[in-house]
């Protein structure tokens, strides 16, 4: 493949970050990659430099994106030793003179974010938050959504990245918004998952085939991309991580966090914290999010699969 796109650096290659930067080598840009753990294979293969730091990424890379776990881990790695910040520091410039851009995809607290960004723009440079959903599957088939919080200006220089790796992109505001939209969807998605769960269990304990229910449901109102895949994989038992509870958890403390701050009552939110702080407290916490299901099954002493 004939490299003709934008130099871009990616920090952070777990489950979404690798699939994610693997499309941005198939669109063609030229990637310098930096990860804790051992770089993916099929990076390397597809051409990917991998660098010792986030500074060296961020010095040979015009555009920077960072994909972690939490909001420590993007503060360590913009601002830390050998951080981004640090490639960034000598005002430099992209290879087209524009300014360097940052884009953190990462899911974290909207409050840092907009701390996170004042200060890569002091130094010169540009900032997008756009943390994405769509778990490992939207990751891998480059149909991630992508809410994106910056500048109108900065957001189109990013846009032919976010495409190659999602399809509904959206410029929600400023930074943060980004942020802010995603902690709204997280809530959505977990209140989602906890209806789904509790219907299949109190139709299993009824008696009923909680395959068949699902499947009756897919055609009404009731339908949902939550019951369609998280029903199925609480029916099957398949909880192998795509989104794991524990970040699942992070991102509703975020928003209890926020409600805290605001005054905004969010009783429901909270009581899906719990329910994943149970499957926490069993040793559930790396399971699939759809695997909260599981503390439902617990309290009631029954199994959607149970029968």
């Amino acid at each position: 493949m004939t490299k003709s796109g934008q130099k871009i650096g990616f920090i952070g290659l777990g489950i979404m970050g690798a699939p994610m930067a693997l499309n941005l080598l198939k669109a063609g840009h030229i990637l310098f990659v930096q990860t804790r753990s051992k770089t993916p294979i099929e990076l390397v293969e597809g051409g990917a430099t991998v660098c010792t730091s986030a500074e060296e990424v961020a010095k040979r890379a015009d555009i920077v994106i960072t994909m972690l776990p939490d909001t420590p881990h993007v503060e360590e790695v913009l601002f830390g030793e050998r951080g981004v910040a640090a490639g960034l520091k000598a005002g430099a410039t992209a290879s087209d003179g524009q300014a360097k851009v940052v884009v953190d995809m990462s899911s974290i607290s909207p409050m840092a974010t907009k701390r996170f960004a004042q200060r890569i723009e002091a130094l010169g440079s540009q900032y997008l938050d756009a943390p994405v959903s769509g778990g490992e599957v939207g990751a891998k088939a480059a149909s991630l959504t992508i809410m994106v919080g910056g500048h109108e200006a900065t957001f189109e220089r990013a846009r032919p990245l976010f495409e190659a790796m999602g399809k509904n992109i959206t410029l929600v505001g400023g930074n943060g918004d980004g942020q802010t939209t995603k902690v709204a969807n997280q809530i959505i998605v977990a209140l989602n998952i906890e209806a789904v769960a509790e219907a299949l269990l109190f139709a299993s304990k009824a008696g009923a085939d909680p395959a068949r229910v699902r499947q009756a449901l897919m055609g009404g109102f009731a339908a949902s991309r939550i019951l369609e895949v998280h029903g199925e994989r609480m029916v099957q038992r398949s909880f192998n991580p795509g989104f794991r509870i524990e970040l699942h958890q992070k991102d509703l403390g975020l928003a209890l966090q926020g409600a805290r701050e605001m005054g905004v009552a969010l009783p429901h939110t909270a009581s899906a914290a719990q329910l994943m702080q149970v499957c926490a407290a069993h040793g559930l916490a790396g399971l699939d999010h759809s695997a909260l299901c599981c503390s439902l099954e617990l309290m009631s002493d029954h199994e959607i699969a149970g029968g």
